[in-house]
């Protein structure tokens, strides 16, 4: 007999779990499906949600054959064969899993066939489509990511596999308590797959009572569904992402947010990412409103690369709570983004004749360093005068913020030098 979460999987659109986003009714998918016109797609998310499932589910809502193969496993040979049927019926959906792994030679096999709409290709991967997949195969997909279940979907999924008569233990008398359920809903982190090998694990291992009645209790629970192992590949789409909320989380004062990310971080062991992404936010993000932020961050990343890992985390944690908790600023980095978006669109100048160098002989007669007044000759080591090229001479590029007292200092002065002050 096949597992339960092969046997459960949706044959109809209206038996997917979640993805209302999709799926639901109105959405882009059951529009697609109501109209009778299918489209190729990919399917994108992380592993266990069912993608190839849902992809079923949907080539079965049209009543159009469809064909499942894998771009790992299946060669073009496959693919041929798929074609044929299709010349021969009309058309045929290809559902095809892992297609970020199909070669050039499959890709170009098929492209023909997505454009003349003979094959309705419906991707399935767990790799980010605009980093992994073919811009000529991606162009031709519409490209939807699917959601890791929530725990009441994923209790839903489990209760229809208890009930289910055809393709579940609907025959046997099963009680499961509300503690095993909860576990088993929650413990495998979106992975309704998983969730349901555990299910099923529990059910064929556990002895009927007194009463004829297999009864599943919390302890059970936990040893068919033993503590979802933390992934997390370095070089994947979700790394980035965690890096990303990582660095938002501190910009925008979360200290608890900033925190989980950062132990997801620790627990992959990825401590030069995480050096390297504190010190982009201290500038970054903090800047001139906590000057010293940097080099604090910089000594904490320096003591958690001597001390490595587990005692890292002690020094990281103290600096991720103080950017947190710092005021923040990008004026200085947004200041410079400024300058140099004029200096790319060819608005340069040439440097004014009085700042030109003037060390050589000969350069007063081309006008070199004339009328340059030293600023230390003057009070306060300040004297008017132009700096910028005559075609920028007006710009002004720094904008201060006022978020922290260091910046606030900064920003009298500048408004001062630059005759705005009240």
């Amino acid at each position: 007999m096949k597992p339960l979460a092969y046997r459960m999987r949706p044959r109809k659109l209206d038996e997917i779990i979640g993805q209302e986003h999709l799926a639901g009714e109105g959405q882009i998918i059951w529009r697609m499906v109501h109209a009778g016109y299918l489209s190729s797609m990919i399917l994108y998310g992380p592993p266990g949600i069912g993608k190839t499932s849902i992809a079923a589910a949907i080539a079965g809502s049209t009543g159009t054959a469809f064909r499942t193969l894998n771009a790992v496993i299946h060669n073009k040979k496959d693919m041929e064969i798929v074609a044929e049927e299709a010349k021969m019926s009309g058309k045929v959906i290809l559902i095809l899993d892992e297609v970020h792994r199909l070669d050039k030679a499959k890709q170009d096999f098929l492209l023909p066939h997505l454009e003349n709409g003979r094959i309705v290709l419906i991707g399935a991967t767990t790799s980010n489509p605009y980093h992994a997949i073919n811009p000529a195969i991606r162009s031709r997909c519409q490209i939807f990511e699917l959601k890791p279940l929530a725990e009441e979907k994923i209790k839903t999924a489990l209760l229809r596999a208890i009930e289910d008569e055809e393709r579940g233990f609907g025959t046997k008398s099963i009680e499961v308590s509300k503690e095993a359920l909860d576990h088993l809903a929650a413990g495998s982190g979106g992975d309704v797959r998983s969730s349901l090998n555990a299910l099923e694990l529990a059910v064929l291992s556990t002895p009927e009572n007194e009463k004829g009645i297999i009864r599943i209790e919390l302890k059970t629970a936990e040893q068919c569904l033993q503590k979802k192992a933390f992934a997390h590949d370095k070089d994947g789409d979700a790394h980035y992402d965690v890096l990303s909320a990582f660095q938002k989380s501190i910009r925008g004062s979360d200290v608890n947010a900033a925190l989980h990310y950062l132990g997801r971080l620790i627990e992959a062991g990825d401590l030069v990412s995480i050096a390297r992404r504190l010190l982009v936010i201290s500038y970054e993000d903090i800047g001139l409103a906590s000057p010293q932020a940097g080099a604090r961050t910089l000594a904490a990343i320096e003591a958690a690369e001597r001390l490595g890992f587990p005692e890292a985390r002690i020094p990281l944690a103290n600096a991720v709570i103080e950017l947190c908790l710092s005021p923040k600023s990008n004026s200085a980095y947004t200041a410079l983004d400024a300058a140099l978006a004029d200096i790319r669109s060819g608005k340069s100048g040439d440097v004014p004749a009085h700042l030109k160098d003037a060390h050589y002989k000969g350069a007063s007669k081309l006008g070199r360093g004339i009328g340059y007044q030293y600023p230390h000759d003057f009070e306060n080591a300040w004297i008017r005068q132009q700096y910028l090229p005559d075609s920028l001479k007006n710009k002004s590029y720094y904008s201060p913020k006022t978020t922290g007292k260091f910046e606030q200092a900064l920003a009298q002065v500048y408004k001062k030098l630059n005759g705005q002050d009240s």
